[in-house]
């Protein structure tokens, strides 16, 4: 097969379409973004490696119910979707609510009240699971692959092309997190980071609860 050829392929076309889309949605603020920044800051490059793979799992998630036409029920079907929306809401609050309220690192209750949530020092099982669970309940990730399956990728698009897309996404997820873990838990950056670390979890914090607030008012709108 020529290099014209594969150029002027349907499904090279709708890959470069992709892939584009896909990482101006990876780079820009979110859920997944605060979680990996937090913890990359706190515990170091290898806890949000984890988490990063954890995101990735998360995207296959997403990836899957797509392809299965999934995505498309739920859009249609408003129960479900405020079902959704609801506990991705409750669930970015409550960890909003656990970041805004960091305290400096010499307060004995920054372990005491991450100690009773569990989050304090987060074991690669925990990473990943906490980096899985924020992708998949990432109501902002839904619509995209919504979008996504349903007017970038083509009908006809054969299963096994999506699920190689899919793979992609969930790669190239991986290793834009796994990157940003690395710059902020490996270099000097972090330690002057850690110094103020409690105002970028606060900041964090307030992020995440802006995006509850935003799906919040989308569902009130309905």
């Amino acid at each position: 097969m020529s290099l014209q050829s594969i150029l002027s392929s349907p499904y090279f076309v709708e890959f470069t379409q992709i892939a584009i889309l896909h990482f101006l949605a990876v780079v820009s603020p979110g859920p997944d973004f605060a979680v990996v920044s937090r913890f990359s800051l706190r515990q170091g490059a290898r806890i949000g490696v984890w988490l990063s793979l954890g995101i990735a799992l998360g995207i296959l998630i997403h990836v899957a119910y797509s392809i299965l036409g999934l995505a498309l029920v739920i859009s249609q079907t408003p129960w479900l979707y405020r079902v959704l929306t609801l506990a991705a809401v409750g669930y970015f609050i409550w960890l909003g609510g656990l970041l805004i309220r960091s305290k400096p690192n010499n307060s004995e209750a920054v372990p005491e009240q991450a100690e009773r949530l569990k989050l304090s020092q987060l074991t690669t099982t925990k990473a990943v699971w906490l980096g899985f669970i924020t992708n998949a309940l990432n109501i902002k990730a839904t619509f995209f692959f919504l979008a996504l399956f349903t007017t970038v990728i083509s009908f006809n698009t054969p299963a096994v092309v999506k699920v190689g897309y899919g793979l992609y996404l969930a790669f190239a997820t991986f290793t834009w997190f796994a990157c940003l873990s690395l710059l902020l838990g490996k270099t000097r950056l972090r330690q002057w980071l850690l110094s103020w670390g409690y105002w970028f979890d606060r900041l964090m914090g307030v992020l995440l609860l802006g995006i509850a607030g935003h799906f919040l008012l989308q569902l009130l709108k309905t």
